[in-house]
């Protein structure tokens, strides 16, 4: 069974930066496609950065330039360092995976394995 642990969010103020890791447990996820969503209250699910099994990244507009998505295969965790953190930025971030590896992949229901989740506020 695949686990997914997120860490490392927190307050920040704006202009602040923050990085999430998710170890991931289980199984080895190096070749999988992993993802990075993010959920603000009343609205829905979305993507803010994919990485491919090749290392190939895909950044949602909104956080483009300022955030950025990598993995540490030899310790099977994925990250998400974020800069110039914004207000807008608030919200419930969550590490995803798919089973197999391939190319990027935008759509939350294309996802198998899911973390509980980490809590990044940022304030004005």
């Amino acid at each position: 069974q695949v686990q997914l642990v997120e860490s490392g969010g927190g307050l920040v103020q704006a202009g602040g930066s923050l990085r999430l890791s998710c170890a991931a447990s289980g199984r080895t996820l190096s070749s999988n496609v992993m993802a990075w969503f993010r959920q603000a209250p009343g609205k829905e699910r979305e993507l803010v950065a994919t990485i491919s099994s090749g290392g190939s990244t895909y950044y949602a507009d909104s956080v483009k330039g300022r955030f950025t998505i990598s993995r540490d295969n030899a310790k099977n965790t994925l990250y998400l360092q974020m800069n110039s953190l914004k207000p807008e930025d608030t919200a419930v971030y969550y590490c995803a995976a798919r089973r197999g590896w391939g190319a990027i992949v935008k759509l939350a229901p294309s996802y198998d394995y899911w973390g509980q989740g980490t809590q990044v506020t940022v304030s004005s």
